[in-house]
């Protein structure tokens, strides 16, 4: 059994307890791990001297690694493409899906890996991704593939469109697929590649991609599929005002009782975005403990609205963070991620008006009490957070016993420069955002000294960009 020492790290921030308040902040600490889990935490004298590997961690600040709830990386391969750059969500997506109708497994299979080597560098060790699209013989295997190689920890979801333009969807016929073919691939997955134990590395969910490409029987079927393999469901919701709109024109119903009448809510269900969830959508999330992906990133390029982030973590409904997708954000940065998502709460606070008059509480309207969101509050969502909404009871915080999954920032590089000497970890999220020093996935160094260590990253981003510029061209 192999071990790894992080040895004298200036904070370790483990995240040990959901109220931020509460967790244990270790100064010049150090965290052991053997094989894929973390044996002990504390003061460095206490710890052993010794392992296979030591990292130096003087002037470094060690976080658990982050979880991207939602992605679509394939996406990477459309970043900044002209003409849907100022577009809302319908009017990007029908700018987008003849694109997306040209994708290959090759494609597909390097994309993935620059959308992982980007989390991976920012420290993020566990991702989710929503792969909704299978044109040309691509298959969610060529994803999983991509992550084994890669050395990220992952839950595909085997996404699925099967209501077209002519039945009244959103998306072109020729990107959807017959629902037996999607029930019975799904089954496939789950059966190949699913894996429930401790520290598993891959996981398969179920995601037919939105009420307005799938159809509410492949939803219910979708459902009893999933728990009858006990795993996770996951689809797009409530994501702006057309969302709401379709759903009460179609359906008679608003998002959130959509879902509860196809059996969409429940511990084992997240859902993207939730911009639009309403006080009746927020209680019955809360009650059911139905999870959310909050993407504020994708959110503000799509000029869709400002999730009641803080509203929905105070009715106790469990919420991670997400990059989406890196053509509606055009990055996959989770420490900038968590620095939007406590900017944006923070913002949605000063729209509210003013509730009390200048009486100590209040200078000019304006509230001088405790913020919406915190640094703390934020990496919470971004950690512990992912880690409830994806299902994982052995990731999200640092203790013996969990997954050494974990990343390690400079304290000494420009980002912290004057922020760090004050408070290490609200640094990480209120000055620049850095990239990873070192990441570490279920003990294995997978960043180090700022570079990706599993992949040559150069020739993956150079046949990255020949497929980018290939598949806008075929689409032309």
């Amino acid at each position: 059994m192999s071990t790894l020492l992080i040895k004298n790290a200036r904070l370790v921030a483990t995240f040990d307890d959901a109220n931020p308040a509460q967790a244990r902040e270790l100064s010049h600490a150090s965290v052991f791990v053997r094989d894929k889990l973390i044996e002990s935490i504390g003061a460095s004298a206490d710890l052993p001297q010794h392992a296979d590997e030591v990292i130096d961690a003087r002037g470094h600040l060690v976080v658990p690694g982050l979880v991207n709830t939602h992605h679509h990386m394939y996406q990477s391969l459309t970043r900044a493409i002209p003409g849907v750059q100022n577009a809302e969500l319908f009017s990007w997506l029908h700018g987008l899906y003849p694109i997306w109708a040209g994708l290959t497994p090759e494609m597909v299979q390097v994309s993935t890996q620059v959308a992982m080597a980007e989390l991976l560098m920012s420290g993020c060790t566990t991702s989710s991704d929503h792969l909704y699209i299978y044109p040309n013989g691509v298959r969610l295997d060529d994803s999983i593939e991509a992550a084994r190689q890669i050395g990220m920890r992952f839950t595909a979801s085997r996404g699925s469109m099967s209501v077209g333009q002519s039945q009244g969807g959103l998306p072109p016929d020729r990107v959807v697929e017959n629902e037996d073919v999607i029930l019975k691939d799904t089954q496939r997955l789950i059966e190949t590649h699913h894996d429930a134990s401790l520290a598993a590395m891959v996981q398969v969910a179920v995601a037919p991609c939105s009420p307005f490409s799938v159809s509410r029987t492949l939803m219910r079927e979708s459902a009893l599929l999933a728990r009858h393999y006990k795993v996770r469901l996951h689809t797009h919701l409530a994501e702006n005002d057309h969302d709401v709109a379709y759903s009460l024109e179609k359906f008679n119903c608003t998002p959130s009782q959509y879902a509860q009448d196809l059996g969409w809510l429940g511990p084992d269900v997240w859902h993207a975005h939730c911009v639009k969830l309403d006080d009746e959508g927020i209680s019955l999330f809360a009650a059911t403990r139905t999870g959310v992906a909050h993407c504020p990133c994708s959110n503000m390029r799509l000029a869709s609205g400002i999730a009641p982030v803080r509203k929905m973590l105070d009715a106790g409904v469990p919420v991670g963070l997400g990059v989406d997708g890196s053509a509606s954000n055009d990055a996959a940065h989770m420490v900038n991620e968590a620095r939007q998502a406590m900017l944006l709460a923070r913002l949605g606070r000063s729209l509210q008006p003013p509730t009390s008059d200048i009486s100590g509480k209040t200078f000019f309207g304006c509230d001088l009490g405790p913020a919406e969101m915190t640094a703390r509050d934020a990496l919470t969502v971004a950690t512990r957070g992912g880690a409830q909404v994806l299902g994982r009871q052995d990731i999200g915080h640092l203790a013996p016993g969990m997954c050494a999954d974990m990343a390690l920032f400079d304290l000494g590089t420009l980002a912290f420069a004057g922020g760090a000497v004050h408070d290490p970890l609200g640094a990480l999220l209120l000055c620049a955002s850095p990239q990873a020093a070192y990441t570490i996935v279920n003990g294995q160094v997978v960043v180090r000294e700022g570079r990706l260590a599993t992949l040559e990253l150069q020739p993956l981003i150079a046949r990255h960009n020949q497929l980018a510029l290939q598949l806008a061209e075929a689409a032309c």
